[in-house]
């Protein structure tokens, strides 16, 4: 076996999931279950196979840390108004031409960041008065190894742990992840089958909605986000499957946010509009969906938090802030209908 210092700096880490097969090294961190021959790096590149051995190369190396509202990621039901101390790193499993996030989703890893520890950013997360933490900004699922041990340190101070990914990992990976802390997940539902193929680079959806059918049986808190992309995902007939398979598959009561889409890295369409997100949520709303939320809209009603059954306003946003709150021990301070969510003040 190679010695991991030969490979030269403290974000190389052996990669947690693999197995030998043929003489390559597979990769069972995300569903891309990438085969390796010796000095190859997988389809992310943040894996490499040295010596039969795999290794991730992002171990702890972040592009960004920030304190976030909650809102932000966004999650509307899960510790409203609470912060998240907020780590990113390098690269990613989809090839979308639109990432928003491109500076840091299409760069080589490891990247030009420092490279923090666990214990450092936990003790980070408590100095900024932060009450959890998130994995974000790229696929976060390629940090598998770092986030384990920080989901297990931050679940030991009483801090929340989330994760906001296209819900690509393998069915093992997010088992850990649970087992370590994991507490909620955003997942990034981009369209159906043929958008996937076509967009992200051959994923498969179906494996994306068996990673969030076992979020719910793990008893994770799970929001799907879906960013509408004028020529990609805005067709009517995509948005009501979507919407039909969260009502059938994961229940009405799971929020769905439909976020509005800018112009960015190699992609150029038109900026969503207003009307085309509105129309959206009529599809949500129509398909039996109790939160359907617009996003990157700041001000619009639709932002705001509802009761299903009375229609009460229950919480109002502006941004990121929550700036009225009346749900009181989960129930609608109304009528006393249960809201779906965690951390209810």
């Amino acid at each position: 076996m190679i010695d991991v210092a030969e490979l030269s700096g403290p974000y190389v880490k052996r990669a947690l999931l693999q197995e030998r097969v043929d003489g390559r090294v597979r990769c069972l961190t995300c569903e891309r279950r990438c085969e390796l021959t010796d000095g190859a790096t997988g389809w992310c590149r943040t894996r490499v196979n040295r010596g039969g051995v795999l290794y991730s190369l992002i171990y702890g190396s972040l592009s960004s840390v920030s304190a976030n509202p909650i809102e932000k990621k966004p999650f509307f039901h899960f510790y409203p108004g609470s912060r998240a101390l907020t780590a990113g790193s390098w690269s990613c499993n989809f090839g979308c031409p639109w990432c928003q996030n491109w500076h840091i989703s299409k760069a080589e890893p490891p990247g030009r960041g420092p490279v923090i520890s666990p214990e450092e950013f936990i003790q980070e997360t408590l100095l900024r008065g932060c009450q959890g933490t998130s994995i974000s900004f790229n696929e976060p699922t390629l940090s598998l190894e770092w986030s384990l041990e920080v989901f297990r340190l931050a679940r030991a101070r009483g801090l929340y742990n989330t994760f906001v990914t296209n819900g690509y990992m393998t069915e093992t990976a997010l088992t850990l992840l649970v087992e370590a802390g994991l507490d909620a997940l955003n997942v990034d539902l981009k369209g159906d089958a043929a958008v996937l193929q076509r967009w992200s680079k051959d994923v498969e959806v179906e494996r994306i909605w068996s990673r969030c059918r076992q979020a719910r049986k793990l008893g994770l808190h799970l929001e799907i986000t879906t960013l509408v992309i004028p020529g990609v995902n805005e067709g009517e007939e995509v948005l009501r499957e979507i919407a039909k398979r969260l009502a059938t598959e994961l229940g009405r009561e799971t929020p769905w946010h439909l976020s509005g889409y800018c112009p960015a890295y190699r992609f150029d369409a038109p900026p969503t509009s207003t009307a085309d997100l509105e129309r959206a949520w009529e599809i949500g709303h129509s398909a039996g969906l109790a939160h359907v939320y617009l996003g990157n809209v700041p001000g619009h009603p639709l932002e705001n938090t509802y009761c299903p059954g009375c229609g009460e306003l229950l919480l109002e946003r502006l941004g990121f802030s929550v700036v009225r709150h009346r749900i009181v021990e989960d129930r609608c301070a109304s009528c006393r209908q249960t809201i779906a969510g965690v951390g209810w003040r």
